[in-house]
């Protein structure tokens, strides 16, 4: 895994690269803060691909409570992926109203996510 640093004049917003799945649990939420906390920075971009399929299944409340424990430590998150192709609507509908908000979004590519993450 590596962590790619995007700096701008509104602070640090790290990305994580990795071939593997790295967001996982709550546990691996904790390392997450740890680290942006030691790059003095919070806002964070994951690939699709690298988290937990069971994140995006909602009755497992996976990404209601990872996503909860970023908000609580004043974190924000984008995840970059294809969501075009959802078959759940409730999945749809929870991207709609994340995206309508200020602290998480999935977007399509790494420079919207920057672009969002700065304002």
């Amino acid at each position: 895994m590596k962590l790619k640093v995007h700096e701008n004049i509104n602070g640090k917003i790290i990305e994580v690269i990795s071939v593997d799945i790295v967001l996982k649990n709550e546990k691996d939420v904790i390392s997450f803060i740890e680290e942006l906390t030691s790059l003095e920075a919070n806002k964070i971009i994951f690939h699709k691909e690298n988290i937990i399929p069971d994140f995006f299944i909602l009755r497992t409340r996976l990404a209601g409570e990872i996503l909860q424990k970023f908000v609580n430590y004043y974190i924000k998150v984008a995840i970059v992926g294809d969501f075009k192709n959802i078959i759940s609507e409730t999945l749809k509908a929870f991207i709609y109203e994340s995206n309508r908000g200020t602290e998480v979004f999935f977007l399509e590519n790494t420079e919207e996510a920057i672009k969002k993450l700065t304002k």
